[in-house]
């Protein structure tokens, strides 16, 4: 079911602040339930970075009405799966079930919103689980050169560290900071339930005021993100590490999601390097015909190439990555990437390849809108960053994207002067 056949939203808000919304798909008897909360790694400062990311992992830990021993298992046995996923501007849960065992979900989060026991002895032991998932990262040369990147891009926005944290601060928080930070955070005010499948919306609305409208109101932190300054000059830097192959990640100052130059480009990103996923559990599809594949890979220079254009509150990146041949050289995909570069900035880009670009990037967004889980994923995940008619109106916005707004975009955004230049050196290779 592409976006502009589905059937209506309903939206409601309860008295506590609870944002609902509810969308009837009939094609199978299953139900995914979202609760999503307005806070992520934007909402950290140094000494407490990694906290959102480390709270979602102490949810799971249990209530005293659902102890942690239980919930996989009382999950599972009712044919469902669930997960949970924080990043920069949001942290969701969601659980994906038969329809007529869902309300085992709707307890669940209606409890752990206000409810989660957040023990010592658990705080302790994911302390090591998290700090192992740290050096886990660490140990892979793509993780160590993006967070580079991604700190030199952002000197003052909070958009400057990892979600997972830095290494010095999941060493020194304690069980009250996490406890605060949920508290803090996971109110109903601060939250939007997004619920797709084979429900009845009223009977649904009623069984949600049950539950939720028991959660006390409280109003939640006032965020004061500082902007990031205007960049002055390209930046370069070199990581060097273990392993033998060289990575190039090249980072471009992109739009927040809700700005109207988002879609143009996300068909540039089509027209680049193949179309971006912005759903979590989108499928990918080839970008064989995208001029830095034809450029990079084809021309032996890379072995893969690809480009990330993620939805955001505030402006964030657009980051063009390359996996670096054997007997090739960062400098050399680079210099052949900058060429590519120039011929789009140089103009002008083709209606046809334009058109092209933009099936693509419609049928990856089509793609990853079918499910049942993604069409309840797209109702809260929209939300944070814009609207639900962000999402509904994705499909028109970017078939109306011209050559021109492609050239526009490309002209604004894919400058030198505002970029971060990464390389990753193999220490084997340095040493050779």
């Amino acid at each position: 079911m592409s976006p502009a056949r589905n059937t209506r939203v309903v939206k409601a808000r309860l008295r506590n602040g609870l944002e609902i919304r509810l969308k009837e798909v009939h094609t199978a008897p299953l139900i995914s339930f979202w609760v999503w909360y307005r806070v992520g790694s934007r909402n950290e400062r140094p000494g407490v970075t990694g906290i959102s990311h480390w709270v979602e992992h102490m949810q799971f830990k249990g209530t005293r009405a659902f102890p942690a021993s239980q919930l996989d298992r009382a999950i599972a046995r009712d044919g469902g799966f669930w997960n949970a996923f924080t990043w920069h501007d949001w942290t969701a849960y969601f659980e994906t079930m038969p329809a007529d065992r869902i309300d085992i979900a709707l307890r669940l989060e209606a409890d752990r919103m206000a409810k989660s026991l957040f023990a010592a002895d658990e705080v302790r032991s994911e302390r090591t689980v998290i700090i192992s998932e740290r050096e886990g990262h660490e140990n892979e040369p793509t993780f160590r050169l993006s967070e580079e990147v991604q700190a030199a891009a952002f000197r003052v926005h909070p958009y400057h560290h990892e979600v997972i944290g830095d290494m010095a601060d999941l060493r020194t928080m304690t069980r009250d900071d996490l406890y605060r930070h949920y508290r803090s955070y996971y109110v109903p005010s601060n939250a939007v339930v997004a619920v797709a499948g084979d429900f009845r919306a009223p009977a649904l609305l009623r069984r949600l005021r049950e539950l939720f409208g028991r959660v006390p109101p409280r109003t939640a932190p006032t965020v004061n993100v500082r902007p990031e300054p205007q960049q002055s000059g390209e930046h370069r830097l070199v990581v060097e590490g273990p392993g033998e192959t060289p990575f190039l990640e090249v980072a471009y100052r992109a739009p927040s999601a809700s700005h109207p130059d988002f879609f143009p480009l996300a068909v540039l990103d089509s027209i680049l390097a193949g179309a971006s996923s912005l759903n979590l559990f989108g499928s990918g599809l080839s970008n064989k015909t995208s001029r830095l594949y034809r450029a990079l890979v084809q021309g032996e220079l890379a072995a893969a190439v690809s480009g990330d254009l993620s939805a955001t509150i505030d402006p964030y990146l657009y980051s063009l990555r390359a996996t670096v041949r054997p007997g090739k050289t960062p400098e050399q995909v680079l210099a052949r990437m900058d060429e590519e570069l120039r011929r789009v900035l140089d103009g002008p880009v083709g209606a046809d390849e334009v058109q092209k670009a933009i099936k693509q990037a419609r049928a990856l967004f089509a793609y990853g809108s079918e499910s049942i889980t993604n069409q309840a994923f797209w109702l809260g995940y929209s939300e944070m960053f814009a609207d639900t008619t962000w999402f509904e109106g994705y499909l028109k916005r970017i078939a109306a994207v011209t050559a021109d707004d492609v050239l526009r975009v490309a002209q604004t955004y894919l400058r030198p002067s505002s970029r971060v230049v990464g390389m990753y050196r193999p220490t084997a290779a340095a040493h050779a």
